[in-house]
């Protein structure tokens, strides 16, 4: 049996990757989600939450027993350490589920594996791993329109995410394929993932 294609699929927030994922996966492939895991390790009993409350306190758990993302996310805008410490946590968490899900993928019989990784470009270590990287594309400002029509975060919140992820040339820099969604209709959006997708050994049916 061939080994599947390896996808690594990024983004920043607002650029439509979570969409591109889902018409990956309607197409056939395999989505690991890597976001996905990262917030079920801070949900409820999470694996993450004793170690988080270890560290940050007894304040920054809800009364659920789960991560309070507010007072974590204002925590880590105003303090970088804080962060680095976050994901030392999470990340390695991350990373075993995710190769959990790529080999559970791989007995079924996938034949394309899509790594949805907000911060590929970030982390440097996952280009080795893939077969291609393809980077959902748009300007900072169409971005910021899609959150903010999406969310309850201020424009100053949002802008703040952007400028903590890689900078868009940083992540085009590291794209085998690069997927622009300025001003696709989802209509748009659908066609253009079916003319890529043959190339990772899937089908539009």
């Amino acid at each position: 049996m061939s080994l599947p294609v390896r996808l690594g699929l990024t983004g920043g927030i607002g650029s439509g990757k979570s969409t591109v994922a889902r018409l990956l996966s309607d197409a056939g492939a395999a989505v690991v989600d890597a976001d996905a895991i990262a917030r079920e390790s801070t949900m409820s009993r999470g694996l993450a939450m004793p170690s988080i409350e270890e560290f940050f306190g007894p304040h920054f758990v809800t009364s659920a027993g789960a991560l309070d993302r507010e007072k974590m996310r204002k925590l880590i805008f105003s303090e970088p350490a804080a962060r680095q410490r976050l994901e030392s946590i999470i990340h390695p968490l991350v990373r075993l589920e995710t190769q959990n899900q790529a080999a559970q993928a791989i007995r079924i019989g996938h034949r394309c594996i899509v790594f949805d990784i907000p911060l590929l470009v970030e982390s440097g270590n996952w280009r080795q791993h893939l077969n291609h990287v393809l980077v959902v594309d748009c300007t900072s400002e169409v971005q910021i329109n899609r959150v903010l029509a999406r969310s309850h975060l201020a424009r100053a919140e949002v802008e703040k995410i952007i400028a903590s992820q890689a900078t868009r040339e940083h992540r085009l820099s590291a794209a085998d394929i690069v997927l622009n969604n300025d001003r696709l209709s989802m209509e748009e959006l659908a066609h253009e993932v079916n003319q890529m997708i043959d190339r990772f050994g899937l089908s539009s049916g």
